[in-house]
């Protein structure tokens, strides 16, 4: 590779000597010309390139426009084309580009004006951005050209590398199950001191690439990325352990390819295919320094799946440059279920969604518009989202009770359905930005939300565990013979309804509701920071988010307490210290509740029994909290 760039930079060298010295004969070259045309041969320049250069009016203009063009390839480097290729240039006043002094000296002045070799003057101070929201679905269509690359491919194709390195320090009050980032409490119990925990993390670095391809239309561009990060599960390898604690794994968070097409000035179209974000839930998200467990079961409500999903772009223009976009897209139907053992999870993980054999259906509608248009502010944008999916629970024959072989022989199936819709705001200003999302629906626990709860068996049509009627089951299929779903993450309740006709007990999913808003402050934009200091990087952010179960959907599966609700505020202090680096704190309360009655939690004996499904410090509660404390730097490349 270093060979080749000391190839490029001698012919580079040599084109410019060329040049100098035709400027002074002929100011017009008579035919394409000849380096270029290796350059283009070798894959080093596009067709496309080649021609613009050759339509250059003079050779100085060709060398000068080849020279940019392999400084934007990363041909050369910037250091490399100010000592050599520079030298001895000045600026032409009508298009800005560098071009040979010696071109000018042809042109009929004798030496370079003042004006023209006097160092331009440093750009006025950029302003102070407002927050912007992070947006990890574009609603802009990608332009063909529009990727920069860090490198270019023999193939034509270019890359565009990112990510990011994060390290933090965290404290919790209580982390009942040991986990460096916050879960809904009552998920077991803490011991007699809430379970107070310090960790420091580093697995939160991601890396990513952005792609282009190049296509024969102006009109079509081909983009992909690939994004990955080390929130994976934890080796189990004795000299990971032992050189590193908790080293996980790398695993794929994005993976798709997308093809863009511009049918008018203001009307593109597009299809992308691959694991992106979701349509539904995923357009607005809270700005956290936790970002392991993004507000999991408590308000976010976001996930990256699998997808087909398609788009079409109009933008109407106006002063506000109102644009609408609308996606469908077809995904991948997951429920996060977890197999019993770990052969079956590394073998197919779960497949309840994919037995249903059809695809979630997904989508989205985005209003997009430029609310304040003093400079550094992003528009805004109204977003409403929606999705429906099916699961099903497969029995093998062999795993059928004996009572119901005869009524299936084959073994036996068990669906539901589950949806959702969410309504979302993103409010940028020069001052403050707020966002939103309100959301219900049922079976969310794929989203991070419900609570993380699984449907729950419903026998309260009233079933019988025998064909003669005598034994009822109770409203929950207690008592009712029960069989292994085939992947083992679900127990199958057989029954028999009062005319005697053998059944599977239905299931239920969970409804539930919720959403988040958080209120973002550019602090430096606010007091007047000086642009180019150190300090025009501070923004302030509060949040606040809630997710909810049905009360009365916890209490029928689970009368003796359970989770049902948790809630967030969050602060959180950022300091940008330059382009590079940035420093975050956060102090937030996580608190979940239960359905545990207060007359229980009165009368609860001291070891909790009367709130068995909440237990907090071993008593029966009605409330769990934990008050976490998280800081460190955050380095961009």
């Amino acid at each position: 590779m270093k060979r080749r760039l000391s190839l490029l930079l001698a012919v580079v060298l040599a084109m410019a000597l060329v040049s100098i010295a035709a400027a002074q004969q002929d100011p017009s070259p008579s035919a394409p010309n000849p380096l270029v045309q290796l350059l283009q041969s070798k894959g080093v320049i596009t067709a496309q390139e080649a021609a613009a250069i050759n339509q250059a009016t003079t050779p100085a203009e060709q060398q000068a426009r080849l020279s940019q063009l392999l400084l934007s390839k990363g041909v050369i480097s910037q250091e490399e084309y100010d000592h050599t290729v520079t030298t001895g240039m000045v600026s032409n006043p009508a298009s800005g580009n560098l071009i040979p002094a010696v071109a000018r000296v042809s042109a009929g002045a004798s030496e370079p004006s003042a004006a023209a070799s006097a160092p331009q003057k440093p750009a006025a101070p950029p302003i102070i951005p407002a927050v912007a929201p992070i947006r990890v679905l574009q609603l802009e269509p990608a332009k063909a050209g529009g990727l920069v690359p860090d490198l270019k491919l023999g193939s034509g194709a270019k890359l565009k590398f990112y990510g990011f390195l994060k390290s933090t320090a965290v404290y919790d009050t209580s982390s009942q199950q040991g986990n460096d980032f916050p879960l809904p409490g009552f998920l077991g119990d803490t011991g007699p001191s809430g379970s107070p925990e310090f960790h420091l993390k580093a697995r939160a670095a991601r890396a990513g690439a952005n792609f282009e391809w190049p296509d024969i239309s102006k009109d079509t561009a081909l983009t992909g990325r690939l994004e990955f990060d080390f929130e994976g599960n934890f080796t189990r390898t004795n000299n990971r352990n032992i050189s590193s604690v908790r080293s996980s794994q790398p695993s794929i968070r994005l993976a798709w390819m997308r093809i863009d097409h511009k049918v008018s000035d203001n009307t593109s179209i597009f299809a992308l295919f691959g694991q992106d974000w979701t349509p539904f839930a995923s357009s607005t998200l809270p700005n956290l320094l936790e970002t392991t467990g993004l507000g999991i079961s408590y308000g976010s409500l976001y996930t990256r799946e699998p997808q087909f999903r398609f788009g079409l772009y109009h933008n109407f223009g106006g002063s506000r440059n109102f644009t609408v976009g609308i996606e469908p897209a077809f995904v991948f139907p997951a429920f996060g279920f977890l197999p019993l053992n770990v052969a079956d999870q590394l073998g197919f993980g779960e497949r309840q969604g994919a037995d249903s054999a059809r695809p979630q259906v997904e989508g989205r509608l985005v209003f997009q518009f430029q609310l304040d248009k003093a400079k550094g502010v992003a528009p805004a944008q109204i977003i409403f989202s929606g999705m429906h999916g099916n699961r099903r629970a497969i029995v093998l024959a062999a795993a059928v009770p004996a009572a119901f072989k005869s009524a299936f022989p084959n073994g036996a199936t068990l669906n539901s359905d589950r949806y959702g819709f969410t309504g979302e705001i993103q409010i940028p200003t020069r001052y403050m930005t707020v966002i939103a999302k309100y959301w219900a629906g049922e079976d969310l626990r794929w989203y991070f939300s419900g609570e993380l709860f699984t449907p729950f068996n419903d026998a309260r049509a009233g079933f019988f565990a025998d064909p003669a009627l005598e034994t009822p089951c109770t409203a929950t299929g207690g008592g009712c013979p029960s069989a292994a779903s085939i992947d083992g993450s679900s127990t199958v309740l057989f029954g028999f309804n009062s005319d005697g006709i053998a059944q599977v007990i239905p299931q239920n999913p969970v409804r539930a509701v919720g959403g988040f808003a958080q209120v973002s402050f550019p602090l430096s934009r606010i007091f007047n920071a000086d642009p180019t200091g150190r300090n025009a990087g501070w923004t302030l952010a509060f949040t606040y988010g809630i997710d909810q179960a049905k009360a009365r959907d916890v209490r029928f599966f689970s009368p003796a307490g359970a989770r049902n609700k948790s809630d967030m505020g969050v602060a959180t202090l950022t300091y940008k210290m330059n382009s590079y680096v940035t420093f975050g704190y956060e102090s937030s309360l996580y608190r979940t509740r239960s359905t545990c009655t207060a007359a229980n939690q009165i009368a609860s004996s001291p070891s909790g029994a009367s709130c068995p499904g909440t237990l907090f410090r071993g008593l029966g509660a009605r409330e769990v909290h934990d008050w976490r404390n998280e800081f460190g730097p955050i380095f961009t490349f």
